[in-house]
C-alpha cells in the first residue's frame, strides 16, 4: 500500500501538474521605466513604443526605428564599409574582439549604425540611425563610414539626410581614431550644406559626448523625442565638476528647447509628419504632394555629387 502511494505521489502527480501547465512568454509584459506600470507588450508595440498613459518613449532598435518612419515600413538598406574590427589590439577586461562579437550577436548589426534608402510622406530620404543597444550607440570607425556612406547616398539621390541619434558617445576601445570621426563627419555635413540638401538631426534618448559635440548638433533643424538625455558630460560628472546642484530637467530635451539648443519636442507618434512637412519645405515640394502612404512625388533625377574625399 506504502509503495502504490509513493508511486502515486512521484510519478503521476507530476505528470498530471505538466499536462494542465501554460508556457508565459517572458515579454508578454513591459515595465515602464517612470511609473513602474505593467503594460501589455502588443499594445507598446501597436503605441510606436510609447508607454500609454506615462507617454514614456522607450528605446527601439535601428530595425524598429526604419520601419516606424519609412512609408509602409519599406527600405532599401544602403551597403556599409568595411573598417578594421580592432585596429589597436585594445583589451580591459574583456578584448575588444569579443566585446564587438556579443554585441553583433545580440543586435545582428555589423556596428552601431544602420542606414536605409526611401520614401516618407511620399518624399525620398535617406535615414541613417544610431542603435544605442550596440555598444551604446558609440561613435567608433565604422559607425564613422556608415554616417559618411549615408552622406554621400543623399547626395548621390538628390535627398534629405535625416540621422536619428542615441549615443553614448565616442567609443573608447578605438581611442584617436575613434575621434578622428568627428572632423570627418563634419566634413560630410558641410558637403550636404554646399549642396543645399536639408540635413535634419532627431535627438533621441540618450545622445552625449563626442556625438553630441560633432554630427548630432550640426543639423539644418534639431528635433527631440520627449524627455531625451541630451549633452556633453553627463549630469553627475557635471555636478561633481561645479560642486553645484543642477536645475530640475537638466539636459533633458524639454529644457534644452527653453534654452535654445533645440527646434521642437516632437512626439514619436508625429515624427514622420514633421520630418516629411520640414523636408518638404526645405527641398520646396508643394504641400499637397506630401502623403502618409503611396507616393506622389517623384524622385529627382540622381546626380552625381563632384567625388571629393573624405579625409581619412
Amino acid at each position: 500500500m506504502v509503495e502504490a502511494m509513493n508511486w502515486i505521489s512521484e510519478v503521476v502527480r507530476p505528470k498530471i501538474k505538466t499536462l494542465f501547465k501554460r508556457e508565459t512568454p517572458e515579454n508578454l509584459w513591459v515595465k515602464c521605466p517612470e511609473t513602474g506600470q505593467m503594460v501589455f507588450h502588443k499594445e507598446v508595440e501597436a503605441n510606436g513604443w510609447v508607454i500609454p498613459g506615462s507617454e514614456h518613449h522607450l528605446r527601439i532598435t535601428a530595425q524598429q526605428r526604419l520601419k516606424l518612419v519609412f512609408d509602409e515600413g519599406k527600405w532599401v538598406d544602403v551597403p556599409l564599409p568595411d573598417a578594421p574590427a580592432d585596429p589597436l589590439k585594445f583589451r580591459d577586461e574583456k578584448r575588444y574582439a569579443d566585446r564587438l562579437k556579443d554585441a553583433r550577436a545580440k543586435t545582428g548589426m555589423t556596428d552601431a549604425f544602420k542606414v536605409g534608402f526611401g520614401r516618407v510622406g511620399g518624399l525620398p530620404m535617406t535615414l541613417a540611425v544610431q542603435d544605442f543597444g550596440f555598444m551604446g550607440g558609440s561613435l567608433g570607425m565604422a559607425a564613422g563610414e556608415a554616417f559618411v556612406r549615408g552622406a554621400e547616398t543623399a547626395l548621390e539621390k538628390r535627398t534629405p539626410y535625416v540621422l536619428f541619434a542615441a549615443s553614448g558617445g565616442a567609443r573608447m576601445q578605438e581611442g584617436i581614431l575613434s575621434l578622428m570621426q568627428m572632423p570627418r563627419t563634419t566634413v560630410a555635413v558641410r558637403r550636404l550644406n554646399q549642396a543645399r540638401l536639408p540635413y535634419i538631426v532627431v535627438l533621441t534618448n540618450p545622445t552625449t559626448g563626442g556625438v553630441t559635440a560633432s554630427y548630432a548638433m550640426l543639423g539644418d533643424v534639431h528635433l527631440a523625442e520627449p524627455g531625451a538625455l541630451i549633452g556633453f558630460a553627463g549630469p553627475r560628472v557635471i555636478e561633481q565638476t561645479i560642486r553645484e546642484k543642477l536645475p530640475d530637467g537638466f539636459q533633458r530635451a524639454e529644457y534644452l528647447k527653453e534654452h535654445g539648443m533645440v527646434d521642437q519636442v516632437v512626439h514619436r507618434r508625429d515624427l514622420k509628419g514633421t520630418i516629411a512637412r520640414l523636408c518638404g519645405l526645405l527641398m520646396q515640394v508643394p504641400a499637397e504632394g506630401l502623403v502618409q502612404g503611396e507616393t506622389k512625388v517623384e524622385a529627382k533625377p540622381e546626380v552625381k555629387a563632384e567625388a571629393k574625399p573624405v579625409p581619412a
